[in-house]
């Protein structure tokens, strides 16, 4: 349905449970490197249980090597940064949104890289700094299928 894109994920539950996300709403999961984990560790395959085995599951060795790769017709960088509200967008089956690192977000280079992309944002009441990965991910992902009447292909 969609395509949920992790840059240099740093926290193997997070990226466990967005498997479980993903598996949920037949979404893709594409993992930039580095990664701040092996696929294969244990508390990763625990929050991501046998939702794994449901889901297609794309590394890449850098940002090129995903550009290089993929070719989706619509981006959406999630960021604090972002100038325009995520439930103000209209998405459509196949969009891509791009999430990073828990601890160092997006990088500069993948702005100058995509820089034609939306750039979206989840509100959050002020001083607060970020919102869980997994949970960014659930909200953006959430909306974006409610927003296709909840078709599963």
């Amino acid at each position: 349905m969609f395509n949920i894109v992790l840059f240099n994920p740093q926290i193997p539950p997070n990226t466990g449970n967005i498997i479980r996300i993903c598996s949920n709403t037949n979404s893709k999961i594409h993992l930039i490197k580095p990664l701040g984990f092996s696929l294969n560790m244990k508390s990763m395959r625990r929050a991501g249980l046998d939702y794994i085995k449901n889901v297609e599951v794309k590394t890449y060795k850098d940002i090129d090597d995903f550009l290089i790769k993929t070719d989706f017709k619509t981006t959406h960088l999630v960021t604090k940064f972002g100038d325009i509200n995520y439930a103000k967008v209209n998405y459509k089956k196949g969009d891509c949104f791009i999430f990073g690192s828990e601890i160092s977000g997006l990088s500069e280079d993948v702005y100058k890289k995509l820089s034609k992309s939306k750039r979206i944002f989840i509100p959050m009441t002020p001083k607060n700094r970020s919102i869980n990965l997994a949970n960014a991910v659930a909200i953006c992902v959430f909306e974006a299928w409610r927003q296709n009447n909840f078709l599963i292909s």
